[in-house]
């Protein structure tokens, strides 16, 4: 399933206006804290796909019942401008693990073509747990499925992935699905 927030009225689009603002992204931090803040927007949306149960938390008064999430979290990213867009999404999955992808493209001779290399892997066990890879470009979709199986190869299997992007072409997003 693919869900576009931005086609939604909220806060997130003020965000994402600031981040594709060609006057704004010459202020570094004021980039890296709406790459941030967009990851926070999607860590809560994703957080809703969730299975949830109730538990029961003793309070100053008495105890209370709440709906917390079944599953432990993964965030993944590769590495590239993805540091603060992955903070974004531990924020609000303090709890979760992370994983990191170092990958880098490898042109061909025709200076056009190029291939996806991985210069190490870093995952916990991914195995039953919710993945999340968080990219902030999806153009052709080619380097997130080549670094999913990769992380698939070192941690095992994840219950449910997630992919987020930032800003997606139509042929990441068809490559996906």
């Amino acid at each position: 399933m693919v869900h576009i927030i931005n086609k939604e009225d909220s806060v997130y689009n003020r965000f994402l206006a600031e981040l594709r603002d060609k006057e704004i992204q010459k202020d570094p931090l004021r980039f890296r804290r709406n790459l941030e803040r967009v990851g926070e927007v999607m860590a809560y949306e994703i957080s809703k796909t969730f299975h949830y149960s109730t538990r029961q938390v003793q309070t100053p008064i008495n105890v209370a019942d709440v709906r917390l999430a079944d599953e432990e979290v993964v965030v993944a990213s590769v590495l590239r401008a993805g540091l603060p867009f992955h903070q974004g999404f531990l924020n609000y999955f303090d709890r979760s693990g992370s994983a990191f992808i170092s990958a880098r493209r490898k042109y061909k001779e025709n200076h056009i073509d190029f291939e996806i290399r991985f210069d190490s892997i870093y995952t916990p066990s991914l195995e039953g747990k919710q993945l999340l890879l968080v990219d902030p470009m999806l153009a052709t979709g080619g380097s997130i499925v080549v670094a999913y199986h990769e992380l698939l190869k070192q941690g095992g299997r994840p219950m449910h992935t997630h992919i987020a992007a930032i800003v997606s072409s139509r042929q990441g997003i068809e490559k996906l699905t």
